[in-house]
């Protein structure tokens, strides 16, 4: 953490950094501008008008064919490609929790569906895209006015793109949790159209709004909670209450830190939480300090004042997710002056894995890229969202590692309330399309019709069908010892 000294020489080099933050913030409006260009040269009506038009080059129904193209790259080798640049000791975690089924194997090649997407038809019209759309990264979590909302909240792979491959990515998850949960084809199908068609419906809805009301819009927890049965609204609202009776950092202090060798610190959990070599040094915490300095003015000046209110104790890897194996996620320990804990995560980021085929992003740091992605797309982001470059020139984001986070039990989940979750699900990503990025286009090629909405569950079929194939050739890899993978007990 950074003393009162550095603050006093912070506040003395004020302007030169307010200049930082304002070519900042000129480089995040023009990386989102060409997304919207659109909307300075016609009416609603005349971009609605040119969405319907485009029917006649792609039908709706194309959407839903999906065959392996001629030439379709080993899925092995493009799964080994991303492991570069990965902590070469956490790579085996990755694939031992792919390999737990075609559904756990899906959350982690977003950038094996990115090929595929690149090959299948799209109408050119493009959004703020989520990247990585599947149903594991939707979720509840605490606003800083502490009300629960139901959102994205996942944007390590955010980037302008074709808005078809989010849903397209949505829709095929919706698939793979039916088969997981045994459930036979024709549901799996319903709820690929019932998401798809919630997206459709409320996209028309979106793109008659005028912009602040837009702006404002959210899923609220009532809002969840209306979609579901008496007996499911009960268990619901107990999860909701109980998130909001403590913050993630009070319910994971006692399980992540503690007093270790007579001082305050995380505990090591190997090999899902541990202290590199570089953690163990004695200068680790002040060279640590620096960069927290610096992601400190990435904040907000209202959240600085807040982050000033606690002191950096200490700070350790921790392996999170699916997709994200291997990459370098901090948890940084911080305590108030009253002894209150506060867990910040400093995750990696990379180049988008829809960058080789929608383009590089205008953002240089990553971190950056992910922030702006996600305070566009959602209606409100966490308190401590910001970027910075890590000591040995890594992109880092960083936002509480966990804050009333409701993630949702698609394992306990039966038919009907699978169902309900893809409904919510189109529905939010309709949301985040919408705000991100003028969608009047593609709500006048959706129309009133269930085409697409039936595209989706046929595709949403297909794709499922290539990603089991896709888990058996890493199964296969796996036993012929192509790739090595560690299974946590």
């Amino acid at each position: 953490m950074a003393t009162r000294k550095q603050h006093m020489q912070t506040r003395s080099t004020e302007p030169a950094k307010n200049r930082s933050r304002a070519k900042d913030r000129a480089v995040e409006a023009k990386a989102t501008a060409h997304v919207d260009t659109v909307a300075h040269r016609s009416s609603p009506d005349e971009r609605r008008a040119m969405g319907k038009a485009l029917r006649s080059k792609l039908s709706r129904d194309a959407h839903g064919s999906w065959k392996a193209h001629a030439g379709r790259k080993d899925p092995i080798q493009l799964l080994k490609a991303a492991d570069a640049g990965r902590l070469p000791e956490l790579v085996p975690i990755r694939y031992g929790r792919m390999l737990q089924s075609p559904f756990a194997f899906y959350r982690g090649t977003a950038g094996l569906m990115a090929a595929d997407l690149a090959k299948s038809p799209d109408t050119g019209l493009r959004v703020q895209a989520c990247g990585d759309c599947h149903l594991m990264n939707f979720g509840g979590f605490a606003t800083p006015e502490r009300n629960v909302i139901f959102d994205i909240n996942d944007f390590d792979e955010t980037l302008p793109a074709p808005w078809e491959w989010d849903i397209k990515r949505l829709a095929t998850s919706f698939v793979l949790a039916a088969r997981s949960a045994g459930l036979p084809d024709a549901k799996g199908r319903q709820m690929a159209e019932a998401c798809a068609r919630s997206y459709r419906r409320h996209i028309g809805r979106f793109a008659e709004m005028h912009p602040l009301e837009l702006w404002y819009s959210r899923v609220t927890a009532s809002d969840m909670l209306d979609l579901l049965s008496p007996s499911d609204q009960k268990r619901a609202k107990a999860r909701i209450d109980a998130a909001l009776k403590r913050t993630g950092s009070e319910m994971d202090f006692p399980k992540l830190a503690g007093v270790v060798h007579g001082r305050l610190a995380i505990r090591d959990m190997p090999p899902l939480i541990y202290h590199p070599e570089e953690a163990r040094t004695p200068d680790f915490l002040e060279s640590l300090s620096r960069v927290f300095a610096s992601y400190r003015e990435t904040l907000p000046d209202d959240r600085r004042v807040l982050l000033d209110r606690y002191q950096l104790v200490d700070a350790a890897i921790k392996v999170v997710g699916v997709g994200s194996v291997g990459r370098r996620c901090w948890i940084v320990l911080m305590m108030s002056d009253s002894n209150e804990p506060m867990f910040l995560q400093f995750k990696e980021a990379v180049a988008s894995v829809l960058e080789p085929y929608a383009g590089a992003s205008l953002f240089k740091h990553h971190g950056q890229r992910v922030v702006a992605g996600q305070r566009l797309m959602q209606p409100t982001s966490d308190l401590f969202l910001g970027w910075v470059t890590g000591l040995k020139g890594q992109h880092f984001y960083v936002r509480q590692l966990r804050d009333a986070k409701i993630k949702p039990l698609v394992e306990t989940m039966n038919a009907a309330l699978l169902l309900t979750y893809a409904k919510a699900c189109g529905w939010v990503l309709a949301r985040a399309h919408a705000k991100a990025s003028d969608v009047c286009e593609i709500a006048g090629y959706l129309g009133t019709s269930s085409q697409f909405d039936e595209a989706m569950g046929s595709f949403g079929l297909a794709y499922a069908d290539q990603a089991e194939k896709d888990h058996a050739a890493l199964k296969t890899a796996v036993r012929q010892g192509r790739i090595t993978a560690f299974q946590e007990t």
